[in-house]
């Protein structure tokens, strides 16, 4: 639906960092896929909330 639309970001040659830069890459994911989980978690919690209201 939205892939079309969302740039995918450029592949990043993880030969050429150095475990310390591959470290702070990691950690850096990390981050991004808790804030797309907490994301997640509030448009379930709003559509849940929505589909209670239209459910009477």
């Amino acid at each position: 639906m939205f892939e079309e639309d969302t740039p995918r970001p450029a592949k990043v040659d993880l030969e050429r960092l150095s475990v310390d830069e591959l470290k702070a890459r990691i950690e850096a994911l990390k981050a991004d896929i808790e804030a797309c989980e907490a994301e997640i978690a509030r448009k379930e919690a709003h559509k849940s909330a929505a589909d209670s209201i239209f459910k009477s």
